[in-house]
Protein backbone atom coordinates (compact mmCIF):
# COMPACT_ATOMS: atom_id res chain seq x y z
CA UNK A 1 0.00 0.00 0.00
CA UNK A 2 1.34 3.44 -0.94
CA UNK A 3 1.61 6.37 1.45
CA UNK A 4 -1.17 8.21 -0.38
CA UNK A 5 -3.53 5.26 0.11
CA UNK A 6 -2.68 5.01 3.80
CA UNK A 7 -3.17 8.75 4.23
CA UNK A 8 -6.56 8.59 2.52
CA UNK A 9 -7.63 5.70 4.79
CA UNK A 10 -6.55 7.61 7.90
CA UNK A 11 -8.37 10.80 6.91
CA UNK A 12 -11.51 8.93 5.88
CA UNK A 13 -11.46 6.93 9.11
CA UNK A 14 -11.00 10.06 11.22
CA UNK A 15 -13.94 11.76 9.52
CA UNK A 16 -16.09 8.66 10.00
CA UNK A 17 -15.23 8.42 13.71
CA UNK A 18 -15.80 12.14 14.31
CA UNK A 19 -19.13 12.04 12.49
CA UNK A 20 -20.29 9.01 14.46
CA UNK A 21 -19.21 10.25 17.88
CA UNK A 22 -19.70 14.02 17.45
CA UNK A 23 -17.61 16.53 19.38
CA UNK A 24 -17.30 16.66 23.14
CA UNK A 25 -15.76 13.34 24.16
CA UNK A 26 -12.36 12.76 25.67
CA UNK A 27 -9.41 12.32 23.33
CA UNK A 28 -8.98 8.74 24.56
CA UNK A 29 -12.43 7.80 23.21
CA UNK A 30 -11.61 9.14 19.74
CA UNK A 31 -8.18 7.48 19.82
CA UNK A 32 -9.61 4.06 20.68
CA UNK A 33 -12.36 4.31 18.07
CA UNK A 34 -9.95 5.53 15.38
CA UNK A 35 -7.56 2.68 16.14
CA UNK A 36 -10.42 0.21 15.87
CA UNK A 37 -11.61 1.73 12.58
CA UNK A 38 -8.10 1.60 11.11
CA UNK A 39 -7.66 -2.02 12.19
CA UNK A 40 -10.99 -2.89 10.56
CA UNK A 41 -9.58 -1.41 7.34
CA UNK A 42 -6.55 -3.68 7.52
CA UNK A 43 -3.93 -1.35 8.97
CA UNK A 44 -1.55 -2.34 11.76
CA UNK A 45 -2.10 0.16 14.59
CA UNK A 46 -0.12 0.89 17.73
CA UNK A 47 -0.96 3.58 20.25
CA UNK A 48 0.93 5.66 22.80
CA UNK A 49 4.37 4.56 21.66
CA UNK A 50 7.18 5.98 23.81
CA UNK A 51 9.61 8.21 21.97
CA UNK A 52 13.11 9.03 23.21
CA UNK A 53 13.81 12.69 23.92
CA UNK A 54 17.30 13.89 23.15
Amino acid sequence: MHEEEIGALVVDSAIKVHSALAPGLLESAYRACLAHELEMRGLDVSQEKPLPIR
